[in-house]
C-alpha cells in the first residue's frame, strides 16, 4: 500500500511539472517555466519534507514574495552580480520575517534576474503554481503530522551573506558574472547551512547529484530542443540518478527546467558553473563545520582542565 501511495505521489508530481512546461509551450511564453516549481513539487508532494509542509500557507507566501522581490530588482539599471547580491539579501530578510526556512524561495527570487523576466505573466505563473502546490499539501493532509523546521538563526544569516558575497565577488572579478547565481546550488547550501552536522561523504554525494543533474539537463536539452519532451526525458533521469546516490534532493529536479530557460551564455557553462558553485559552497560548509568541531573540542578540554 505504501509503495502504491509513493508511486502516486511521484506520478502526480511529475505530471504537475510537465503541465507547467506544456502550458509554456502552448502559450509560447518561456517565462511560464519555473525551475524551482520542480524542486518545490518534489519536496512537498513527493518527499513531503516535514519542515517544508508544516505551514502550507508559506509554500505560497515565501516563493511568491521572493519572486516579486527578484522581479522588481531586475528592473534596476544595475550590474547582474549586484542584482543577485541585493536580491539574496532582501530574500533572506523576507524569509526571516515570515519565519520560513523554505530554501527554494531563493531560487524563485533569483529566476527573474537570471532570465531577465519583464512580463507580469511571470508573477502570475508563480502565484498560480505555488497556490496549486499549497492546495495540494492541504489535500494530502500530511502537514498535520509534520514537525516545524528550525527558525533561521542570526549566525546562519551572517554566514550565508558572507559566503554569497565572496562567491559573487570572485566570479565577477574572474570575468564570469553569469556564474553568480546558480539557484539549485544556493537552495542546497541554505538547507545544509542550518544542519548541526555535515559529513564529507554527504557533501560528496550532494555535489555529484547537483553536477550530474545539471549535466543531464544540459545534455538532453542539446539533443532535444522541444521543452516538453526534454523535461519528459530528463526528470526521470534525475530521479534515477538520485536513486543511485541514495539521496532525496528536491533541488536537483530544478536543473532540467533551468536548462530550458537559461540565456545562451549561462546555458553553455551550466555543468561547469554548477560543479564549481557546489564545490565552493559545500566545501566552505565542510570547513566551517570542521573548525567549529575543533573549537568545541578545544573548549571542552580547557574547561575540564580548569575543573
Amino acid at each position: 500500500m505504501g509503495h502504491r501511495v509513493e508511486v502516486r505521489h511521484y506520478g502526480l508530481g511529475f505530471a504537475f511539472v510537465l503541465l507547467m512546461v506544456v502550458s509554456a509551450t502552448v502559450l509560447h511564453d518561456q517565462e511560464l517555466i519555473l525551475p524551482e516549481i520542480g524542486a518545490l513539487t518534489a519536496g512537498t508532494w513527493i518527499y513531503q519534507n516535514p519542515s517544508w509542509i508544516h505551514q502550507p500557507s508559506k509554500i505560497f507566501l515565501a516563493p511568491s514574495g521572493t519572486a516579486i522581490i527578484g522581479f522588481l530588482i531586475n528592473q534596476l539599471p544595475w550590474a547582474y552580480p549586484a542584482k543577485i547580491w541585493l536580491g539574496l539579501l532582501l530574500m533572506l530578510v523576507l524569509l526571516w520575517g515570515l519565519k520560513s526556512n523554505l530554501a527554494p524561495s531563493f531560487a524563485t527570487g533569483l529566476l527573474p534576474i537570471i532570465i531577465n523576466a519583464t512580463h507580469w505573466s511571470f508573477i502570475a505563473a508563480i502565484l498560480i503554481f505555488t497556490l496549486c502546490l499549497m492546495l495540494g499539501v492541504y489535500a494530502q493532509g500530511q502537514f498535520r503530522q509534520s514537525a516545524a523546521g528550525e527558525p533561521i538563526q542570526g549566525r546562519h544569516m551572517g554566514l550565508f551573506v558572507v559566503l554569497v558575497s565572496l562567491w559573487v565577488t570572485g566570479v565577477w572579478l574572474a570575468g564570469a558574472p553569469q556564474m553568480a547565481g546558480i539557484p539549485p546550488v544556493l537552495v542546497v547550501f541554505f538547507e545544509v547551512l542550518q544542519k548541526p552536522r555535515y559529513a564529507a561523504k554527504l557533501a560528496g554525494r550532494q555535489w555529484l547529484a547537483l553536477t550530474g543533474a545539471a549535466t543531464l539537463g544540459f545534455a538532453v536539452h542539446v539533443l532535444i530542443g522541444t521543452w516538453a519532451l526534454a523535461a519528459l526525458v530528463t526528470l526521470p533521469l534525475v530521479f534515477i540518478w538520485l536513486q543511485v546516490l541514495h539521496l532525496k534532493l528536491p533541488a536537483a529536479y530544478a536543473f532540467p527546467l533551468l536548462a530550458l530557460v537559461l540565456p545562451a551564455d549561462m546555458f553553455r557553462v551550466l555543468p561547469l558553473s554548477a560543479g564549481l558553485a557546489a564545490a565552493f559552497f559545500l566545501g566552505a560548509l565542510l570547513v566551517v563545520h570542521r573548525v567549529r568541531d575543533w573549537w568545541d573540542a578545544r573548549t571542552t578540554v580547557e574547561n575540564s582542565e580548569v575543573r
